[in-house]
């Protein structure tokens, strides 16, 4: 007998994921995970199991592209005789616009529909929507369901969506979406069983990695975040600029002679902790360097965290509890620390010893706020919608209500 099966597509700008997901019972279980890395330098394949042992792996002698890489994947997929049958892949979209608020069923028109919004989110859109096509190409019969970064903040007032522009502007789309929906998403989903308090009240989601913003949560629903019209809004990042006066802009533009192009490539991959410290975007290498502009960018990182805590506690009239997730949230100690320190003034009371062991909660017994360390998981996120969506369109009752999960992260 097969098992029923998602598959989860996450394709970037130099890497192409991938998870599978089978259906046991009413439960989504993890079966195994990859990538594909490096694409346009030195490109590596490797394919997990739950476990993380190691399936397959295998590399390239010159770059390859995203198309070659998708097929690699899906020829894997293919060959592993697990007694599963493939009932529809997810993917993570970057950008849906106004149109897209929920999980899609994916059509050529719809592909079109989502090519507008590439300007919006040029480092991620057009590679979300390339293995879309292929695959509507070669397979059109395996359903497929795009799910939406901006979606999970359509739940933002109005007014935390404006910009101070003439109207016709905000009529048109030209508003605050916010990002890592799918992110905040999950831990939205799991927090009333790992803080019920946090859950019910006013709490703000660190999302910290190569892309980094905060979610402000009331009661789990989005209702402000640091990122805007666009995915280069608000923190700092690895190589994206954040919160940027637009002045700057014009001056580069007027007194510097860098057209449109060379000021996307200067705010989205020059900038961020590798343009501060001109050593590297990633934050262990950073916290190990002694170079004084290693340590600006760290300091400046941490110093836009805290501006923005301030002002999204604001928004929602309070705060009762920060959670730390993605790469740089969850794994970096140090970071935590100083951004405790930071918001020392809200009330927040960082445990050194749990948080040095990566606890769950690592507030102190007095913290007026509770801190948390929550690991994210979009794909599982991507695979419950894609599960619900497809036995919806089935006449199926949804049954990814129950999810058990194979792995650690």
């Amino acid at each position: 007998m097969t098992v029923p099966a998602i598959a989860v597509i996450n394709a970037g700008s130099s890497s192409l994921k991938f998870s599978l997901y089978a259906l046991h019972g009413d439960e989504l279980q993890l079966r195994g995970r990859g990538q594909v890395e490096g694409l346009g330098t030195s490109p590596r394949f490797v394919a997990r199991d739950a476990v993380g042992a190691t399936l397959a792996e295998q590399r390239w002698p010159a770059p390859i592209t995203h198309d070659a890489a998708l097929d690699h994947v899906t020829g894997f997929l293919r060959e592993r005789d697990d007694g599963i049958a493939l009932r529809g892949v997810g993917h993570r979209v970057v950008h849906g616009g106004l149109a897209y608020h929920a999980p899609t069923r994916l059509t050529p028109a719809v592909v079109d529909a989502l090519q507008a919004f590439v300007p919006l989110a040029p480092l991620h859109q057009p590679h979300n929507l390339g293995p879309i096509r292929r695959l509507l190409h070669a397979s059109p019969e395996l359903p497929q369901v795009a799910c939406f970064d901006t979606a999970f903040h359509r739940t933002n007032p109005e007014l935390a969506q404006m910009f101070a522009l003439p109207h016709a502007l905000h009529e048109a789309g030209v508003r605050r979406y916010g990002f890592h929906g799918l992110s905040y998403e999950y831990v939205a989903s799991v927090l009333p069983r790992l803080a019920p308090a946090a859950a019910a009240g006013r709490t703000l989601v660190l999302h910290l990695g190569n892309g980094a913003s905060i979610c402000a949560l009331q009661r789990g629903r989005s209702v402000a975040s640091t990122m805007g019209f666009t995915a280069v809004d608000g923190l700092m990042m690895g190589t994206r600029t954040g919160a940027l006066d637009p002045g700057v802009v014009l001056y580069l533009m007027d007194e510097r002679g860098l057209d449109a192009r060379a000021v996307e490539r200067l705010i989205y991959s020059e900038s961020g902790l590798l343009g501060v410290s001109g050593v590297s975007s990633d934050m262990r290498t950073l916290l190990a360097s002694a170079e004084p502009r290693a340590k600006l960018a760290v300091e400046l990182f941490v110093y836009r965290i805290g501006r923005e805590i301030g002002s999204l506690a604001a928004a929602l009239g309070g705060l009762d509890a920060i959670v730390f997730t993605a790469g740089i949230g969850e794994n970096s100690a140090p970071v935590r620390a100083r951004v405790g320190e930071a918001a020392a003034w809200l009330g927040v009371q960082i445990d050194p010893a749990a948080n040095e062991a990566g606890a769950g909660c690592i507030s102190t017994a007095s913290s007026r706020v509770s801190v948390w360390v929550v690991p994210t998981d979009e794909e599982l996120m991507i695979a419950r919608h894609t599960l619900n969506l497809l036995s919806a369109d089935e006449g199926s009752t949804p049954r990814a209500a129950g999810v058990a999960r194979g792995d650690t992260n």
